[in-house]
């Protein structure tokens, strides 16, 4: 009787999300550069992601019976701190690939750079990833749309529009200049109070850096169903050790870190799963951004975990260490 209702409580999902480990990937087949050569290697450079999918009954209800849980690193999240309100699970899924074809972009522009090439990438704008439904973007702004000033201010970053959008308060009407296929227009807008931070205007909108990449050299990168920005890093350092620099040195480097245009590594999401992964791995090192380090190390348990704010940095420490 108990086995049956175990099963029962397994097969229905419950109303929050479960983060888990999942093992990192090499990521030498995913990327392509003219030229590059295969020779066989010990180590490598690896990716590492979560597996993100709706908690079952039974996942949901052992913690709450001070029980352990299934897996090791599972993480019970609530679903509006996966899913923003409203959003869909597919829009959030499209997002994420999104993300990952950005982080793409940037990473190969800025390993290219380093390998002396002249890259043009020069970023554009706040590009709009996703409208939140109901919400006073909603009908007046689309994914796709580059926001490229607000509030009478210039906007070439993400940064410079939450600057420009600091000293509004909810209620406020704000006007965002909006470049899409027909042209730029100004956009007039209703702003509501955040959620998490009732003090904090908000339009309901995800951005992300745009850029204008026009890369010299073809590099192809193809990371399947895989979302999330987090695997810039890893892809800049692999496209570096395929055009003939040892990155590496025949160990089995896991990496993480999301990449701007300008190389310095970004804060990522999921942090105690990666780690987890890495160490399950039995990876040399563990590459994560500064901003992740400390977390990272609570849950290492013997593992090298080494921060890093920059491209250059990463290059450097690994040669190095």
């Amino acid at each position: 009787m108990l086995a049956v209702v175990a099963g029962v409580l397994w097969l229905f999902p419950s109303n929050e999300y479960v983060f888990l480990p999942d093992p990192p990937r090499n990521v030498e087949p995913l990327v392509h550069v003219p030229g590059e050569k295969d020779t066989p290697e010990q180590g490598g450079i690896f990716m590492v992601d979560i597996v993100i999918r709706k908690a079952s009954l039974l996942e949901w209800l052992l913690p709450r019976l001070h029980l352990p849980e299934l897996e090791d690193g599972a993480q019970l999240v609530p679903a509006n701190e996966v899913n923003p309100v409203g959003v869909s699970e597919s829009q959030r899924v499209q997002q994420s690939l999104h993300e990952m074809s950005q982080s793409q972009l940037a990473a190969a522009a800025v390993a290219l750079r380093y390998l002396g090439h002249k890259v043009d990438a020069k970023p554009d704008g706040a590009e709009v990833t996703l409208v939140a439904p109901n919400a006073p973007a909603d009908g007046k702004l689309d994914i796709g749309d580059v926001i490229v000033g607000a509030q009478g201010k210039q906007v070439r970053t993400p940064a410079d529009l939450r600057d420009a959008m600091e000293g509004v308060k909810p209620g406020q009407q704000v006007t965002f200049r909006v470049r899409r296929s027909g042209g730029i227009k100004d956009v007039r807008l209703a702003t509501r109070a955040d959620d998490q931070n009732p003090k904090r205007a908000v339009v309901g909108i995800l951005i992300e850096q745009s850029a204008d990449i026009r890369l010299p050299v073809q590099v192809k990168i193809n990371a399947g169903s895989i979302g999330g920005p987090s695997a810039g890093l890893a892809f800049a350092l692999d496209i570096v050790d395929e055009s003939g620099h040892d990155v590496d040195g025949g160990r089995r480097i896991v990496v993480t870190g999301a990449l701007g245009l300008d190389g310095t590594v970004e804060e990522i999401g999921g942090i105690e799963q990666k780690t987890i992964a890495a160490r399950q791995a039995h990876a040399d090192i563990f590459l994560v951004p500064d901003a992740n380090a400390a977390a990272a190390r609570r849950y290492a348990d013997g593992l090298k975990v080494v921060p890093v704010s920059t491209f250059q940095e990463a290059l450097s420490v690994l040669a190095k260490t």
